[in-house]
């Protein structure tokens, strides 16, 4: 007689999400890891100059590095860190400024193509291991009217993430198709994060709580 399928056993290592991204939290629940969440606190603007994919994997690394000092870290523990950037043109475009920034990138950005790139950076608290990489997906964007931005941006969303879009908001529906991790674009590429944890010598299974 077959007796039901076993779960994983933990290894007891506590994620510490070093992001106040909602999406992030939700993308690592959705895969069943409950992080504990401590924010960062990092200057962004400390950073200037860099090409987008390079951008964003320092600032990934400031955030983790920020958070794996603090003295109040869960132990054992494994700090990720994320930023993430649109790349159009050459340019690295994160949350925009204001109403009239998020209009004047929707402008440029419609019926065109950009590279969502974002950074990640994991820490063993333990041993003080890194792992970092980055991920880029290539995103397609619908030729939206003015009424569309207009509208769209009245409603706030575009000004609280990097790029001035979502995937899984109100977005959605103005990105035609994307190449690459679908989970990169709403903020951490799931698959790369399994990568790094095994690299620093865990289980991604074992973070799965039970």
């Amino acid at each position: 007689m077959t007796g039901a399928p076993q779960a994983p056993p933990r290894d007891g290592t506590t994620l510490v999400l070093a992001s106040a991204s909602p999406a992030r939290l939700a993308t690592l629940r959705s895969a069943g890891v409950e992080p504990v969440v401590m924010v960062s606190g990092v200057d962004e603007s400390q950073l200037d100059g860099l090409p987008p994919a390079e951008l964003a994997l320092q600032l990934a690394e400031l955030k983790c590095a920020a958070v794996a000092a603090r003295d109040d870290l869960p132990r054992p523990s494994l700090v990720l860190g994320c930023d993430s950037v649109l790349e159009l043109d050459g340019e690295a475009l994160g949350k925009p400024d204001d109403a009239a920034d998020a209009r004047r990138r929707w402008q440029a950005m419609r019926g065109r193509t950009g590279v969502l790139h974002t950074g990640h950076c994991l820490t063993d608290a333990t041993t003080g291991r890194v792992a970092a990489a980055i991920a880029s997906t290539t995103v397609h964007f619908a030729d939206l009217g003015d009424d569309e931005i207009d509208a769209y941006v009245a409603t706030g969303e575009p000004l609280l993430v990097a790029g001035a879009f979502t995937v899984d908001g109100l977005g959605g529906a103005f990105v035609t198709g994307i190449e690459g991790d679908h989970h990169n674009v709403v903020g951490v590429s799931l698959p790369l994060v399994r990568e790094l944890v095994a690299e620093l010598g865990h289980r991604w299974v074992g973070l799965w709580p039970h």
